[in-house]
């Protein structure tokens, strides 16, 4: 089982290469700190849409070295796809190992007791990598995954992305901001099985 410090000393230890639908060449692998400038401009490009799904505080350089300066410090694993031959960032994902109090809960009235051996999951891009994301989740011990701060429940086409990814429904929950979301898990063994 890898630890964060161990995929922070080592990136290449979660690093694929892969070619999309389009065609396009990606590289998957873990958010370094040298990125800084390269996500700042990822994060500045998102549309007004995709700010909406995301959970970032801001969009600028700030932002970016903020979560580069952040990697090993908390419970957060982020990875990028980096588009070859430019080096351009073209998505971010990330882990955050430890579990809020609140998801327990909410987890927890839909009859599903949260583990340690449970993470949450949020992609501000949606991507064909999603195999490597269950591949991470296994190698950093994981056996579920929940979706960080859930799906909106007015974006249908994440739901049925995740959905058609075997994330089922556990319920829903109005945020701090007045939205209704979905709760969603994914249980990793039974992805073997299927």
């Amino acid at each position: 089982m890898l630890a964060l410090t161990e995929v922070a000393d080592d990136p290449l230890a979660l690093t694929s290469r892969l070619t999309l639908n389009d065609g396009s060449d990606v590289v998957f692998r873990p958010l370094v700190r040298a990125d800084a400038e390269r996500l700042a401009g990822f994060l500045s490009a998102l549309s007004v849409e995709s700010r909406r799904l995301s959970t970032f505080d801001g969009y600028d350089l700030a932002t970016a070295l903020e979560l580069c300066d952040a990697i090993a410090r908390y419970d957060k694993l982020r990875l990028v796809l980096e588009e070859v031959p430019s080096g351009r960032i073209v998505g971010l994902l990330e882990f955050s190992l430890d579990l809020h109090t609140e998801d327990i809960a909410r987890y927890r009235e839909a009859g599903i007791r949260l583990a340690a051996t449970d993470c949450r999951f949020g992609p501000t891009l949606g991507t064909q990598v999603f195999p490597l994301v269950t591949d991470v989740a296994r190698r950093l011990g994981r056996k579920r995954i929940i979706l960080l701060g859930g799906a909106l429940a007015d974006n249908p086409r994440a739901i049925r992305y995740y959905q058609k990814n075997g994330f089922q429904l556990a319920g829903s929950f109005i945020g701090a901001d007045g939205v209704r979301s979905l709760d969603m898990i994914l249980d990793l063994d039974s992805m073997q099985e299927a």
